[in-house]
């Protein structure tokens, strides 16, 4: 990472809470080589000493707050200061420029997207648990999905079993469609309630201890339309193919079309509107992407979702989704949660 910076200005929540362990609302954390300094306000200041090992800890105030900023860059000798640049506003970037005069700035972004997309292995017993709790959550409501039950309700209760079982809370907002509105990716929960033989999708997250978990699962409550079951088929034998031949080395585009030229061949190219998958750590979208458009070749513990879909207009759609941990010679799935059709 310091090849070229002598020091990165770490200012975004996620990036903070990355480096530290510590979640706070205000705050910078300034890396180098050698050193670790968090500059906060008296609001985490105290809990920040006890919580966050290895680090100074500089109570400061808004006033402050970029003198202080200044003099652990002098101490540390930094001329070069990489910030994250993909974070910033427009004002916040011009703010920056002009309290850090006399330093060179330099966008870092990729730099720390780059070291947040390979998982260490407390990283990915976290990302474990939070599937865990995800996957539990959804076992305790199944005996729920009943006619005349609403996608809100349903929805509700997904979130407080998550909270039961120990989460943080969601990692994003719950997706629960049903009927004709699965066919919407990131349908919003409404009233509407729930029929004989519709089809049913449910995508979430458990967050827990500041890691995500993402799994998505299509069902029908009675007999589905044959046509949404032949579609369930194709997209389970696409996600099938995807897992079974998914390794490090491959490129985000090549991960893609191993699901994408299955379902192409089978009719449903124009149907399949995403990408196959996304990593999934402190955020639930993260690097890497698992897309057409991304040529960088995936890195073992890399963690990543592998979601085709097929979605109809005014009938409906499917999307399974499991999380995975890129291995040299293939993956290791964080899911167990059945995928059948029928409930």
């Amino acid at each position: 990472m310091f090849n070229k910076i002598d020091a990165y200005l770490i200012t975004s929540n996620e990036n903070r809470f990355y480096f530290t362990g510590f979640k706070s609302s205000f705050g910078c954390l300034v890396l180098t080589p050698t050193d670790k300094t968090f500059i906060t306000d008296m609001r985490y200041a105290g809990e920040a000493r006890k919580f966050i090992k290895g680090a100074t800890i500089i109570p400061t105030t808004s006033a402050n707050y970029y003198d202080d900023i200044i003099k652990v860059l002098k101490k540390a000798g930094a001329k070069s200061v990489g910030f994250e640049d993909a974070s910033l506003t427009v004002a916040e970037h011009k703010k920056l420029k002009s309290e850090l005069e006399g330093f060179t700035l330099k966008p870092a972004s990729v730099d720390l997207d780059e070291k947040r997309m390979i998982k260490t292995d407390e990283e990915i017993a976290k990302i474990q648990e939070a599937q865990s709790v995800t996957q539990r959550a959804l076992s305790k409501v199944m005996s729920l999905i009943k006619v005349g039950v609403s996608e809100k309700d349903l929805s509700n209760e997904i979130t407080y079993q998550m909270l039961k079982l120990g989460a943080d809370g969601p990692a994003f907002d719950n997706i629960v469609a049903f009927g004709v509105n699965t066919a919407v990716p990131h349908h919003r929960p409404t009233s509407k309630k729930l029929e004989k033989n519709d089809l049913i999708t449910i995508d979430i997250g458990a967050s827990v201890n500041g890691y995500c978990g993402d799994m998505t699962r299509t069902f029908c409550l009675g007999k589905p339309n044959t046509k949404l079951a032949q579609i369930h088929k194709i997209v389970l034998d696409a996600q099938n193919y995807a897992l079974k031949n998914l390794k490090a080395g491959m490129t985000g585009r090549e991960a893609h079309l191993l699901a994408s030229e299955y379902i192409t061949a089978n009719g449903y190219g124009q149907e399949f509107t995403h990408g196959l998958g996304h990593g999934v750590g402190i955020e639930v979208h993260e690097l890497p992407t698992l897309a057409l458009r991304y040529d960088q070749p995936l890195k073992e513990n890399m963690v990543v979702s592998v979601e085709p879909g097929i979605y109809i207009d005014g009938l409906g759609g499917v999307r399974i989704e499991d999380l995975v941990v890129i291995k040299e010679n293939g993956i290791v799935n964080l899911n167990n949660f059945i995928k059948n059709l029928n409930v």
